[in-house]
């Protein structure tokens, strides 16, 4: 089965790639999951835009990594949040929602995979996050968590 990949796949490929796979791993895996679409000459044309998006995101060497480390280190990204009267929160804060903070505090877009959260946030305050831009650059940024 010849898939194009919408996301990245350990130890098969990243958003882009036409990929073959077995009938079965793809239909049962990769297509439900939406990490691949299936090929064909009209989504042959939906590989440009998936990796100029690619391009956009990709931190490109250490020296670009320890740049937007930098970048991302100075934000002061505040993130509402449903909380009760005591400071707790209804749930906890996901790597989905500080990915969407950072970017609506004015932030590159980051992937929701690369944020490291140590303990889970279930309070209201400040807490630090790591985000992985490249294997040896993290950037630890603080969150303000603010009861919506």
């Amino acid at each position: 089965m010849k898939l194009i990949l919408t996301a990245p796949v350990e130890h098969l490929g990243v958003p882009g790639d036409v990929v073959e796979v077995k009938d079965g791993y793809g239909r049962n895996y990769l297509l439900p999951r939406s990490f691949a679409i299936k090929w064909t000459r009209g989504a042959e044309k939906q590989i440009d835009g998936i990796k100029r998006a690619r391009d956009a995101r990709e931190i490109r060497g250490v020296e670009h990594a320890t740049q937007v480390r930098e970048q991302l280190e100075a934000l002061a990204v505040v993130l509402p949040a449903r909380a009760g009267d005591s400071g707790k929160l209804f749930g906890a804060v996901t790597p989905a929602d500080i990915a969407l903070a950072v970017k609506k505090a004015g932030g590159p877009a980051i992937d929701k995979r690369s944020v490291e959260i140590a303990k889970p946030i279930k309070d209201v305050g400040k807490h630090t996050v790591g985000i992985k831009l490249t294997a040896g650059v993290v950037a630890h940024i603080p969150v303000d968590v603010v009861s919506a």
